[in-house]
């Protein structure tokens, strides 16, 4: 067989995706476990990458694949600087800034390191990432926060957000950059943002502390009430940095961080469930109204993603308050290994060119 798969690579903090497609079509996918035992011993998360790499190639083994069958190998993108939407080729500087962390270590720097590593073994094969969630877009006007010392950034889910509009764009016969959308990524972190004519141009930074809260995290707090509870001597550091991203949300409320279980115990009589799933609907109403405001009215659709886009109590909550924006789209769940693996197509059919990283 000739050089034509490719092989998405998607590690998470307890466990490694991985998918193989040809063409469009999807051949094998497998999620790997990794239990705690597994990763203790690692100082750092990307001193696991030759763990996770030797997994991967096994599974891969098993199922029948050879290597030099793969010509494309893509790996989500990491923490790395901000960047322009696109799949870059892994170059040098991109594997300096995902092994030091430039805005975090995070399993997702993970991607680019194991998937170049795998290239580098073939003798065709290239590596790249896509749209990691450090894609920034943002206009000048969109940076300003109130402070000087405080600016504005755009962390988010971008892989699973540009996927969705493009896969949108094609069942209405356009293109991407022809449209003005506002999509809400809702799933264990929520993200809304307004897309211009392919561009986010806003978007709220759902990692730690900006916009609706999700199911484990806080989002926009009293910024005062913050303040004083910083200062109180009361909690340290690290649990006021739970409190905002992985104890925040649902967890906090409801102690769990499962929209399935806060729906059906909202649909059971449960009211501070149905008053919480309620708020998060309302929030994230809200932002979808913000960001309406962003793009001046002029809002072709509204596409709502992500997990918790499966519940319809919720879907109908969100919808009854933006509806008059523009019509709504719903795509329920994320499938971010096909969305690796188009961009991967995109290159392999020559669609799009490589972005280069600096």
């Amino acid at each position: 067989m000739q050089c034509e798969l490719i092989l998405a690579v998607n590690p998470g903090s307890t466990s490694t995706k991985i998918a193989v497609f040809e063409g469009a079509k999807e051949r094998f996918l497998k999620n790997i476990k990794h239990s705690f035992n597994d990763l203790q011993n690692f100082k750092v998360i990307t001193d696991q990458y030759e763990f996770r790499k030797n997994i991967i190639l096994g599974e891969l083994e098993s199922a029948g694949f050879k290597l030099r069958q793969f010509a494309v190998i893509v790996g989500c993108g990491g923490l790395v600087k901000p960047i322009i939407s696109g799949v870059y080729e892994v170059n040098d500087a991109l594997l300096n800034d995902l092994r030091i962390g430039v805005q975090g270590q995070h399993a997702s720097n993970l991607g680019g390191l194991i998937a170049h590593d795998i290239a580098q073994s073939l003798p065709s094969a290239k590596a790249y990432i896509a749209d990691p969630v450090v894609v920034d877009e943002l206009e000048p006007i969109a940076r300003i926060s109130g402070h000087p010392l405080f600016e504005r950034t755009s962390i988010f889910h971008a892989l699973n957000q540009k996927a969705i509009a493009r896969q949108y764009a094609k069942s209405i016969s356009k293109q991407y950059d022809e449209l003005n959308l506002i999509i809400a990524h809702l799933g264990g972190g929520i993200s809304v943002g307004a897309h211009r004519k392919g561009r986010v141009i806003d978007v709220n930074q759902a990692l730690n502390g900006e916009g609706p809260f999700s199911p484990e995290r806080s989002g926009t707090l009293p910024v005062g009430e913050l303040v004083r509870l910083c200062f109180s001597g009361e909690y340290t550091e690290e649990q006021i940095k739970k409190m905002i991203t992985g104890k925040g949300g649902y967890v906090a409320y409801l102690g769990t961080n499962d929209a399935y279980e806060v729906e059906k115990r909202a649909n059971s009589g449960d009211e501070k469930a149905a008053l919480i799933q309620d708020a998060l609907a309302y929030q994230v109403a809200k932002e979808i109204g913000a960001c309406s405001t962003v793009l001046k009215g002029e809002v072709d659709a509204i596409l709502l993603t992500g997990g918790i886009s499966h519940g319809k109590p919720f879907v109908d909550a969100v919808s009854e308050r933006v509806k008059h924006i523009a019509t709504i789209f719903v795509y329920p769940g994320e499938d971010e290994m096909r969305a690796l693996a188009m961009n991967g197509l995109m290159i392999l059919k020559g669609e799009i060119e490589p972005k280069v990283y600096e």
